[in-house]
């Protein structure tokens, strides 16, 4: 607490509280008193059920089941009438209620001293009285210990991490020469790349003390508590050293202060910052302590704790890439019994843009299938079933579709399917299906051969055409339109929108950002740069005309190989979900009966020019 006088409040404010629930609760148990005089006319009237005596006391319940109390000044007296009135009758020996009654005048006072010493206590205590267990220490055992060799993915972190292991193992190596070992070191990075993991690795392999602590940890509802939980966790490390301070999600504590009075649980997350600031300026040159944070929004924290000599090294951890991947995979496969057939290297190019945390559940989730199905080892399909169910979600197979949604659905895909196989530069195709997955009817994944950092312009328009493929299709085929499109054409309109206002990609209104994008590794927020309504107006004809050429074309290349189109449809409905491989199969099928209609078509017309000309030779 800030000063004894809050104490008293809050001590008072909890007594009176307490007593007042106490008199309620006292309120609600005793039962309503009756005169005497009511009490004998209720028994004459044969209302009483039964009763309990207790000297001159009378409690009991009335012929409905209300509870109700008196006092007999003559109870010897009463009995005949209430044996008259077959009253049923129990009684016990009356009680000295003297220490009770003292007790009950105590209990305000023993409330009031009890709540004092406990305060006291925990003021007293220093800071991790008020949360007992706040602080783990991990002391490295051999058999739980976690090294840079669990850490896969990500070589250029673990490299630059090294060195933090080589201080904090010989410190004097570089001391000797003048060099200052770094005071702090931040790792920021999307969720589940192995923020928190790296920290524990980095304690394993230098073998210190290992105190982890969250940053909501320091948050408390009383002001104060976290700046002293701060100090007191500084002073057991030092007493520690060499170790390692780790709080994860600093961000909690870290914030941006806003430079304006503020109070509350403002107030006391500025204090537990400012008290941390401090002590991370307090380290002396021979304390040997590094502290570790994680956080997923590096752009929310306060400058003061970025600057150096603070948090001397800001590593970014970025999605792993397709070696990073494959090593990932490697690194969990061996915890489970994995079949010597499965190709991690298709796996790993199967899943772009998954995190560690994300490869390692879809490891767990394949043994899982696999256990599912009793089978002796995790073989390929069941990496391939649980990927399809992290990715698209989990097939509904117990829902009803009618045969003509399921039929306008194969169409759809299909439209999606065709299109992106023709055109040339986008994904590969990597499977379609029309079994009901998530909130979706029916899916077309696409995946990159390689890692892609930059897109092109025809890319992008590419992809809005695929985009569109499938309600196209729908047109052509049905002459109608459904909702089935709507994700379509969202992502369709938000790729064309960032194409003219982010990119600069349109030629009408050149290399302007009207947009930006501020990419967090949390997700993305849009600012709008202000601009006339002429432009607004510009910029929508652009949105639509990307749209519109997008569109034409995706309904020229269905219109020119419509037969491939009923032909991939009707593939669809037989086996529900296609795999590149087959899709292959379908599309080979369909261009060997395109070249024989071809020959077919000239055989016809040359059969047809012998003719005319026997004809004239006639």
């Amino acid at each position: 607490m800030k000063n004894p006088i809050q104490l008293g409040l809050l001590l008072l404010t909890i007594t009176a509280l307490t007593v007042l629930g106490y008199n309620v609760y006292l309120r609600e148990i005793t039962p309503p008193v009756l005169t005497y005089t009511e009490f004998l006319a209720e028994l004459r009237e044969n209302n009483i059920e039964k009763i309990h005596l207790q000297g001159g006391v009378i409690t009991g319940e009335d012929r409905a089941g209300r509870p109700f109390g008196t006092f007999a000044p003559d109870v010897s007296a009463l009995i005949p009438l209430l044996q008259e009135k077959k009253v049923e009758i129990s009684a016990e020996a009356q009680t000295e209620s003297g220490a009770i009654d003292i007790f009950k005048s105590l209990l305000p006072l023993l409330l009031i001293l009890g709540g004092w010493l406990i305060f006291s206590k925990k003021q007293s205590g220093g800071a991790f009285a008020h949360g007992s267990g706040r602080s783990t220490r991990f002391k490295p055992v051999e058999s739980d210990l976690v090294t840079f060799k669990d850490v896969a993915g990500i070589a250029e972190v673990t490299e630059e991490l090294q060195e933090v292991v080589e201080f904090l193992k010989k410190p004097e190596k570089y001391s000797r020469l003048g060099g200052r070992i770094p005071k702090g070191v931040l790792l920021q990075g999307a969720p589940g790349t192995g923020k928190t993991l790296l920290a524990k690795a980095i304690a394993g392999e230098a073998s210190v003390a290992f105190f982890s602590m969250g940053g909501s940890d320091f948050v408390e509802i009383f002001a104060g508590v976290g700046a002293s939980r701060v100090r007191e966790l500084f002073v057991e490390a030092k007493k520690s050293a060499p170790c390692i301070i780790f709080i994860d999600e600093i961000d909690a504590i870290g914030g941006r202060r806003s430079g304006s009075s503020s109070s509350g649980s403002s107030d006391e997350r500025e204090q537990t910052l400012n008290a941390l600031l401090v002590e991370m300026d307090g380290f002396s040159s021979g304390e040997t302590v590094i502290m570790i944070a994680a956080t997923n929004r590096p752009d929310i924290l306060d400058p003061a704790l970025l600057r150096p000599g603070r948090f001397d090294r800001q590593i970014t951890i970025s999605l792993p890439d397709i070696k990073g991947r494959i090593k990932i995979l490697e690194v969990h496969a061996r915890k489970i019994l994995a079949s010597a057939e499965i190709d991690l290297e298709k796996i790993a190019r199967s899943i772009p843009g998954f995190s560690g945390a994300e490869i390692a559940n879809l490891v767990n989730e394949a043994a899982l299938m696999a256990a599912r199905r009793s089978k002796e080892a995790v073989e390929m399909d069941d990496f391939e079933e649980a990927k399809d169910k992290i990715i698209m979600g989990l097939a509904r197979k117990s829902i009803v579709v009618s045969e003509k949604d399921r039929r306008i659905t194969a169409y759809h895909e299909a439209g999606h399917a065709i299109v992106g196989l023709l055109l040339e530069e986008t994904d590969p195709l990597h499977k379609i299906t029309i079994i009901p997955r998530g909130r979706a009817m029916g899916l077309t994944q696409q995946l990159p051969l390689d890692e892609r950092y930059t897109y092109s312009r025809e890319y992008l328009q590419n992809r809005i055409t695929t985009l569109l493929g499938g309600r196209t299709a729908e047109t052509l085929v049905f002459n109608r339109l459904t909702t089935g499109a709507s994700n379509d054409i969202i992502a369709a309109t938000e790729i064309a929108t960032r194409l003219i206002c982010e990119w600069g990609m349109s030629e009408a209104l050149g290399p302007i950002a009207y947009r930006q994008s501020v990419d967090g590794f949390l997700g993305s927020s849009t600012l709008v740069k202000p601009h006339s309504e002429m432009i607004a107006r510009q910029i929508d004809v652009e949105i639509k005309q990307v749209i519109d050429t997008c569109s034409d074309e995706a309904r020229a290349i269905l219109k020119k190989h419509n037969k491939f189109l009923h032909k991939f449809a009707e593939a669809l409905l037989i086996n529900e979900t296609m795999d590149a491989e087959e899709v292959d199969i379908v599309y080979r099928s369909y261009l060997k009966e395109r070249e024989l209609e071809q020959i077919l078509t000239e055989t016809r017309g040359n059969d047809d020019t012998c003719t005319q000309r026997n004809t004239n030779g006639i």
